[in-house]
């Protein structure tokens, strides 16, 4: 059989297969009896009888534990099932989401009102006096100044939807040709000189809209996303020209926190750390609650340059539009502003490094990324009561300074030993999900062995999910190839010599593809500019979370990934 032939076949199997109704709990019961810990079995007995509240609310406390295997074991039983969307609750997860959100933004209310009037705030002295000065000199050091130029330069889009444009035809390209939401404080800002910093954009926008071709918005959208069993996530959505320049805001604070050590592309350095001070315990690891909800407004302008607030604050979105119920923001900016990583990053980054200076400790483990921080252990207290004055909340049930326990950018290590669960976060349906959960499994069980072979107890479960795919379809691969098969060693993989003047092996592998258009004009000449294509003259663009199922024989190096199970 030709490998084209093949392919089709292995297209239409795939589209024909539905994964077994019972495959989840199914799944579900052989990963906690591989577990065999009391957690477990609780949290097998909760599910089974549908006492889902009391599933969730399964914890375990590091402080309990002075055993790294036996805590592995509690801790991946109670986190196996916490992120699952499928869990019936009584709460409405929108509610919840709400409800927290709006929590927060009085808590920013409360906070707006401490700063603007420091002579009556009970927490303006001392410690925290000293801290807000030296922090203010540490963002100012770190900042400096910046070029109109740099801005313009930077802006970009990012990969989300607008108050604008929705659904799954978003993309660059599209932006640059339908896109004129703007805020009216950014465009009193920018019509003046955005004709001479865009040429070719402004003359589309023009002949396309006429002169007048801003559509003002009043401010940016309160949604909710997806976010665990318990909550959804809420997110603003930003008009489209605004958050251009909130990611060219973003890009600009990025670039300078990196001269200071601080790359927040890379999650590494966290981690590593997070494992160095679960050993050694000299290092805490701390989290918040809502970081991104608790940026309060006269934080930032009492933190930040005069000349960076200003520019910031014209690019956010005063006030939300929730149920056409209009929201004046006491926050400064929220999660879906295209700057609000970067700038909490910032402040935390600064509020660590004032809290080491004062108490004398050195800064060289300080470590942040987003609202995932390290810092010496001695500083943890401090660190936390000058955040609360900040109008921070540190989420005590996941930041860690006196036990074993260490997490940070989701690293998980209990006294040097890498603890990390897994997640079933949604119903095993489809050919796609078994070869991410069993991959997810045997990940797992590698990781537990100590990446030599794999911890045997895992090994029904992994089999389990296996066995209910048509033999077919039981694509042996390479990690490296990500869920495009079941991840297997190389022996297990037996792949063939590739042949044809190749060095190399070639094996089967389920691979998505995005789904591509065909477009010549302006915009695609200004997609182009702004993010270079890989061919040359190339006129198509990427759908948005639109992708294309193909079975493909490709070339790979021989792999050592995973050994047997033992």
């Amino acid at each position: 059989m030709s490998h084209k032939s093949h392919s089709s076949l292995l297209a239409q199997l795939a589209k024909d297969y539905h994964a077994p109704s019972s495959i989840t709990d199914d799944s579900i019961h052989n990963f906690f009896s591989s577990l065999n810990a009391p957690k477990s079995l609780a949290a097998w007995l909760l599910y089974k009888h549908g006492e889902y509240q009391q599933l969730l609310d399964l914890d375990v406390n590091p402080m309990d534990y002075n055993d790294p295997f036996r805590f592995r074991d509690d801790y991946a039983a109670v986190s196996f099932l916490s992120k699952a969307d499928f869990l019936p609750l009584a709460v409405s997860k929108q509610d919840a989401a709400f409800s927290k959100f709006f929590k927060y933004e009085e808590k920013c209310s409360q906070t707006n009102f401490r700063f603007r009037n420091p002579a009556l705030d009970p927490l303006y002295k001392g410690a925290n006096v000293w801290l807000l000065n030296a922090t203010i000199r540490k963002i100012d050091e770190i900042l400096g100044g910046f070029s109109p130029e740099e801005l313009v330069e930077g802006s970009n889009w990012g990969p989300g939807v607008t108050t604008v444009l929705k659904g799954s035809e978003v993309s660059a390209l599209n932006k640059f040709r339908e896109e004129r939401g703007i805020t009216r404080d950014l465009y009193s800002l920018v019509s003046p000189w955005f004709a001479e910093a865009y040429p070719r954009w402004s003359e589309h926008l023009t002949s396309t809209f006429g002169e007048h071709w801003a559509d003002f918005q009043v401010g940016n959208t309160i949604v909710t996303v997806p976010k665990n069993s318990k909550t959804d996530r809420v997110i603003a959505v930003e008009p489209g020209i605004n958050l251009w320049f909130q990611k060219g805001l973003g890009s600009m604070i990025r670039r300078r926190l990196l001269r200071r050590g601080v790359d927040l592309t890379d999650q590494t350095r966290n981690q590593r750390l997070s494992q160095q001070a679960s050993s050694w315990g000299k290092l805490a690891t701390v989290d918040f609650s809502s970081a991104s909800d608790s940026i309060s407004l006269e934080v930032v302008r009492n933190l930040l340059p005069s000349r960076w607030y200003t520019l910031l604050a014209s690019t956010r979105s005063t006030v939300g539009v929730h149920n056409k119920r209009v929201i004046r923001w006491e926050k400064f900016s929220s999660m879906g502003n295209g700057f609000t990583f970067e700038l909490e990053s910032l402040i935390f980054f600064a509020a660590a490094l004032a809290v080491c200076d004062y108490l004398h400790e050195s800064t060289s483990d300080v470590s942040v990324f987003g609202d995932d921080v390290i810092i010496p252990n001695n500083c943890y207290d401090l660190f936390s009561s000058f955040s609360a004055f900040l109008g921070f909340t540190v989420n005590m049930d996941k930041s860690f300074s006196s036990s074993y326990f260490r997490e940070s950018c989701g690293a998980h290590y209990f006294d040097g030993v890498d603890v990390k669960p897994i997640y079933l976060k949604g119903k095993v349906r489809d050919l796609q999900a078994i070869y991410k959960l069993a991959n997810s499994v045997r990940n797992l069980a590698h990781r537990r062995n100590s990446h030599f072979g794999c911890d045997a107890r895992f090994l029904r479960c992994w089999s389990g999910l296996v066995h209910r795919v048509p033999k077919p379809l039981r694509l042996r691969v390479s990690r490296e190839l990500g869920d495009a098969g079941f991840c297997v060693n190389f022996d297990e993989a037996t792949p063939s010599l590739a042949g044809d003047g190749f060095e190399g092996f070639r094996t089967w592998a389920r691979l998505e593809r995005a789904v591509t258009r065909e477009d010549d004009g302006p915009a695609m000449l200004l997609t182009r500019l702004k993010v270079p294509s890989t061919k040359a003259f190339n006129n198509s663009y990427t759908l948005r979370g639109q992708t294309r199922t193909a079975f493909k024989r490709v070339l790979v190096a021989r792999w050592y990934n995973y050994g047997p199970w033992f």
